[in-house]
């Protein structure tokens, strides 16, 4: 199979990877699969024949109902060309995006980069977090969750209500791996109708890439902090680019449809009142921008002691003639892969084959696979005590 090849069959993977966050029907479709419930696989009906009066009026509801569709089609092109040219104008502005759009405060990246420092310590870190009302809430809360902590009895278990002893509970090392893992979470969108499980699979999406990348770093003797940091963080892009279209579309749709109403144009009226966010819009604008959105909010983001920023203008712009991928470039290029996999494995959208090509062309060990294999990817492995 020559480069080029691979290279177009893995985009096809990752594009799968990118529909499946709006829906598992939807994926299928796009793949060209014919659900079984649209077939009739039993003995046609009988029935009785149509008068030619009927059979005229059936042919006038079918003429008026393709009429219908096409005019809708042509109200849901314009109305996202509207939408794409807002979002574009948007995302000009990237301060903006990050501080309303995504809702990231300067705390959160000052805590990343004290995080990254062999100095960093609990009492450097608590005035940040008391910063942060969400995230002090959030640690409180993880810390008296029975899955992650020793409960030797009703008795001697201490229920914890300050951030202050959360911190101290979680310890340095856990923070590492908790602070941007509840920094992501707390940026989700807090709706994504009428996707509705878009919210959890970036999540779930955002934890896999940051434990594999850990894992991989482990591996290949990379720093496992800043594997995972950035694992969990590449799909801000998404996240933001999410927000973005469905804020924009309920926006530019009201508007539409005040003004269909206004204009007395009853079509397109009802037409309007129809559409609904598009899937394939949203699955190209993130398949396209995401990762490019990503590098620019982490630029933005100037953190001064975690490297990301020449690893996303690899993963952006590929590796300049006569250079090689820098090692965190390559453990979350495989990171990547190996989430969007396991996510299309659960949901039985891969073959074996595809992803052999798909392990190939990132250049996978079979003792990387092997440890891959062996991982949870749904909880971070941490304990406290």
């Amino acid at each position: 199979m020559s480069d080029l090849v691979q290279k177009q069959k893995v985009r096809t993977f990752e594009q799968r990877a990118h529909d499946l966050l709006l829906g598992h029907s939807f994926a299928h479709k796009q793949m060209g699969f014919i659900h079984t419930l649209d077939i009739d696989y039993g003995q046609p009906m009988k029935q009785r024949t149509l008068l030619e009066v009927e059979i005229a009026a059936l042919n006038k509801r079918q003429q008026s109902s393709t009429a219908h569709h096409k005019f809708r089609a042509q109200a849901s092109q314009q109305l996202h060309g509207v939408i794409e040219s807002a979002i574009a104008k948007q995302l000009n502005d990237i301060d903006k995006v990050i501080k309303d759009t995504i809702g990231i405060e300067e705390t959160v990246a000052a805590l990343f980069d004290l995080l990254a420092v062999k100095s960093a310590s609990v009492g450097r870190l608590e005035p940040l977090v008391n910063n942060l009302t969400w995230l002090g809430r959030d640690l409180v809360t993880l810390v008296n969750t029975p899955y992650y902590r020793k409960q030797l009895s009703a008795q001697t278990s201490v229920k914890v209500d300050s951030p202050k002893l959360a911190l101290r509970y979680i310890g340095l090392d856990n923070l590492q791996l908790v602070v941007p893992t509840f920094a992501v979470r707390h940026w989700m969108p807090h709706s994504t109708e009428p996707f509705s499980l878009l919210k959890r699979r970036l999540r779930d999406n955002s934890m896999a890439c940051a434990i594999a990348a850990q894992k991989i770093a482990q591996f290949k003797g990379v720093n496992e902090n800043h594997a995972f940091t950035l694992g969990m963080l590449l799909d801000v892009g998404k996240i933001a680019l999410v927000r973005l279209y469905l804020k924009t579309f309920e926006a530019v749709w009201q508007r539409q449809v005040q003004l269909a109403r206004n204009e007395r144009k009853k079509n397109l009226h009802t037409a309007l009142l129809e559409l609904k966010p598009d899937p394939l819009f949203l699955t190209t604008l993130l398949n396209e921008r995401s990762t490019k959105l990503t590098a620019k909010v982490i630029e933005k983001m100037q953190l001064k002691f975690l490297p990301f920023n020449s690893v996303l203008s690899q993963l952006t712009e590929g590796v300049a003639k006569g250079e090689t991928l820098l090692p965190l470039t390559e453990v979350i290029q495989k990171a990547q892969c190996y989430s969007q996999f396991i996510s299309l494995k659960e949901h039985q959208l891969i073959e074996s084959d595809e992803a052999i090509t798909w392990f190939s062309y990132y250049n996978f060990k079979n003792d990387e696979l092997r440890l891959l294999e062996s991982v949870n990817f749904s909880n971070l492995a941490i304990k406290i005590d």
